[in-house]
């Protein structure tokens, strides 16, 4: 049987027709620590190769990972890219079509062998959670359902719903989640883009995003949740608490808070107002759908672009005396497409009627500092966070009088993580005090 396999695999491959498609497992030696990685390899529609690195021992969330810019498959030769990490790799597969040995250069170059996992030997994710995949939409120009990862942690008595930030999976919470089991049923949503969630090219409007999850509840029938949002996530907790709060029991916004999620007319915000600048623009262009104009115009002139100007005047001191080095890390490469989908989408949220929990960290931890770190820089670093996360805070309790706003000194933006306890009591009693 495995020489039929065999030749039929030498025959594909003389044919150019090599298939590199699912999952690989190989571990980087880096020293003395070995660190696993799996690599998911697919076909776009397009007929191109895409891949994912996730780096299991370097991260808590299992299924977030790596986007590879350019995968190759020529012969027997693999190529891929990261520019993401500044990765790459060259190696040949084997005749079996199990084996891809070759070198990993990140920075030094290190042997790495990747090989197609059995059901026994893959490695699997510890958490205790199900895993299922639920339409939300449909791909205008395909028509293919959009599926989003939704885990479940169990658990009895009123629904209780987390949303990750940008960048990862519902899986960020698979250590903190499950704490509330013992009360709540608990669940995770991935947003479309990341992990195992479909990544169609658009969709990615804060409303559209906040419309992902309440299909996922009407899938679920899951009624009156708690949504708990962290980073980004809160960006879907303010769609749906400002259009429909009667669906939901309460909003927990842990360091989720920010401009995307309550916006701040008093600061404004650079991203979402040049956002704003960019659709009115294109409505006001001939054939651009407005039969009127008129009151766009004079929004534009009375509101909009003085927020601009007044954003980028505040941008413009903020990078003064950033190192040039540094501005080409942040501004040099252009940001991944769902990233920049993301950020086009995001709109200005000022009411919002559900009940709602803001934890915020403030001053942020900033990690270990190196020896001889300079105290006074140190004190500035918070003050400077103070003036932009704390005045965010402060407008967030302003602008909603009803919330309750909680502030934890020098915790980490993963406040779930670094201040769990602190959290798991705010959280309890924002909960006790729900209907």
């Amino acid at each position: 049987m495995k020489s039929v396999v065999r030749s039929i695999f030498l025959l594909a491959a003389l044919a150019g027709g090599q298939d590199i498609s699912g999952e690989w497992q190989g571990t980087v030696q880096m020293g003395p620590t070995a660190l696993r990685t799996v690599w998911k390899f697919s076909r776009t529609d397009s007929g191109a190769w895409s891949g994912v690195l996730h780096s299991i021992d370097q991260s808590s969330d299992w299924g977030s990972g790596f986007q590879m810019d350019s995968v190759t498959v020529e012969g027997a030769d693999v190529k891929f890219a990261s520019a993401q990490i500044q990765g790459s790799y060259e190696g040949k597969l084997s005749a079996d079509g199990g084996v891809i040995t070759g070198t990993w250069t990140q920075g030094r170059s290190i042997p790495l062998e990747l090989h197609r996992p059995s059901p026994e030997t893959a490695w699997k994710d510890p958490a205790a959670h199900s895993v299922r995949m639920l339409p939300v939409d449909k791909e205008a120009a395909s028509g293919k359902d959009i599926r989003l990862e939704v885990l479940d942690w169990g658990g009895s008595g009123r629904p209780m719903v987390f949303i990750p930030g940008l960048g990862n999976t519902a899986q960020v919470f698979d250590k903190f989640a499950p704490k509330f089991a013992a009360q709540y049923h608990v669940y995770g949503v991935t947003r479309r883009g990341f992990g195992d969630s479909s990544a169609p090219a658009t969709g990615y409007q804060a409303d559209r995003l906040g419309d992902d999850v309440l299909a996922v509840l009407d899938a679920l029938k899951i009624e009156k949740p708690v949504l708990v949002g962290h980073s980004l996530g809160g960006e879907e907790l303010s769609s749906i608490g400002s259009r429909y709060p009667g669906k939901v029991a309460g909003l927990i916004y842990l360091d989720a808070g920010y401009s995307y999620a309550f916006y701040n007319k008093e600061r404004g915000d650079l991203n979402i107002d040049l956002a704003e600048l960019k659709r009115k623009l294109a409505q006001i262009e001939p054939g651009g759908g407005v039969a009127d104009p008129r009151p766009i115009l004079r929004d534009l002139i009375e509101a909009t672009l003085p927020a601009v100007d007044r954003d980028l005047r505040e941008q413009q001191k903020t990078l003064a005396n950033v190192p040039p080095a540094m501005l080409a890390a942040q501004f040099g490469q252009p940001a991944p497409p769902v990233l920049r989908e993301i950020m086009a989408g995001m709109q200005k949220y000022t009411s919002i009627a559900a009940p709602a929990l803001a934890i915020y960290a403030v001053p942020h931890d900033r990690g270990p500092q190196p020896p001889g770190a300079d105290p006074a820089a140190q004190a500035a670093q918070d003050a400077r966070d103070e003036e932009t996360t704390g005045a965010q805070a402060r407008a967030f309790e302003a602008g909603l009088p009803s919330a309750k706003v909680v502030r934890i000194p020098h915790a980490n933006h993963f406040v779930f993580r670094s201040n769990e306890d602190d959290v798991i009591r705010e959280m309890n009693a924002f909960l006790a005090g729900l209907k």
